[in-house]
């Protein structure tokens, strides 16, 4: 099953969960207000929902219809109640499980496509106005970099093995990876990274430290990391510092 479709389904199962283990919460003795006579949970005074079944149910509605907000112009709501209805009193679906497993993964599909083409224009638009800060340079395939140092050591080359410290953000900021938090500089190979580290680690001298902002074709694309913290077509912004080059990857 797609990822996002997995996750739409086990955010309603996880919403259904915190109410019933909230409903669980131990009454204390002599708490009237949470206890009838028999020490069951009484129902609140809510005019409109007179009883604890209509209440609990109203409360779990919302944490459902909570949990699928940002969904809500993908889903038929009616056909939602339907099925919630049959599976509650044991009714024949109107689909088979190899169905709904094949509905979930089209709805992740186009959900993950409707994302990717948000995040697409809000890193072209990004770009764009930071192609015009000063000492920005842009390449001809769209990668962008600044000399934050300009060292003097050798370059790497497309195989080389290089030692980096790196801090990896979203265009809004938020931070995703960080060689510096984990106190440690990352080791690779070039070519097992993203075409955009690929390229700008090759115009970094050793010793340098250089901003890169990478377009999404040039990052993790319309993928981007399932059930990771980077968004299907995100455009990457890195701060990188070239340590050492480990092994030049040259043939012996």
């Amino acid at each position: 099953m797609n990822k996002l479709a997995r996750a739409t389904a086990t955010s309603l199962l996880a919403a259904s969960l915190l109410v019933a283990l909230g409903a669980c919460k131990k009454i204390e003795p002599g708490d009237k207000a949470a206890a009838g006579e028999e020490g069951t949970a009484a129902a609140l005074d809510i005019p409109a929902l007179p009883t604890a079944k209509q209440q609990a149910g109203y409360a779990i509605g919302l944490q459902i219809g909570g949990s699928l907000v940002e969904i809500k112009e993908e889903v038929d709501f009616d056909a939602l109640v339907k099925a919630m209805r049959t599976s509650m009193d044991g009714g024949d679906p109107l689909m088979t499980e190899e169905q709904a497993q094949q509905a979930f993964e089209a709805f992740g599909q186009r959900m993950q496509a409707k994302m990717a083409a948000g995040n697409r224009e809000a890193g072209e638009a990004f770009l764009a106005a930071n192609a015009a800060q000063e000492g920005v340079q842009v390449t001809g395939s769209g990668l962008q970099y600044k000399v934050l140092e300009q060292g003097d050591g050798p370059k790497p080359g497309p195989e080389s093995r290089v030692s980096v410290h790196y801090r990896g953000s979203l265009v809004d900021g938020t931070v995703f990876d960080s060689s510096y938090d984990r106190g440690e500089p990352a080791v690779f190979t070039l070519s097992s990274v993203v075409p955009g580290w690929q390229e700008g680690l090759q115009l970094m001298p050793v010793g340098s430290k250089y901003m890169l902002w990478l377009p999404s074709d040039l990052g993790y694309g319309d993928m981007g990391t399932p059930g990771g913290p980077i968004p299907p077509g995100s455009a990457l912004v890195f701060e990188v510092e070239l340590l050492d080059i480990v092994d030049d990857g040259a043939a012996e």
